[in-house]
């Protein structure tokens, strides 16, 4: 089946497709998208969110061990660098 890899990490943005098995996991095309990128773009495995960033498909996270579906796109996410929370009150703030 395929399913397709998307992330914007900051060293590379973008999104790859695979044929996977019927029995792949997220971790699985992790895994298949890691391999890749050690061609295309090795700086970008440098980033922590491979080791224990979030993951979800179509966005919605779900674990590592989530089986796939035909067509999904497993997207792995970077943490917030702000709060937008914080960051909303501090522009009000600046009003």
């Amino acid at each position: 089946m395929r399913c397709a890899f998307a992330a914007a990490l900051p060293a590379w943005q973008g999104v790859l497709e695979f044929e996977v098995s019927e029995s792949a996991s997220v971790a699985d095309v992790l895994a298949l998208a890691r391999d890749r990128l050690q061609v295309i773009a090795p700086e970008a495995l440098d980033d922590a969110a491979w080791r224990d960033g979030a993951t979800g498909i179509f966005g919605v996270a779900c674990e590592r061990s989530q089986a796939l579906r035909s067509g999904d796109r497993v997207e792995l996410y970077l943490p917030l660098s702000v709060d937008p929370k914080e960051a909303r009150r501090a522009r009000a703030r600046a009003r």
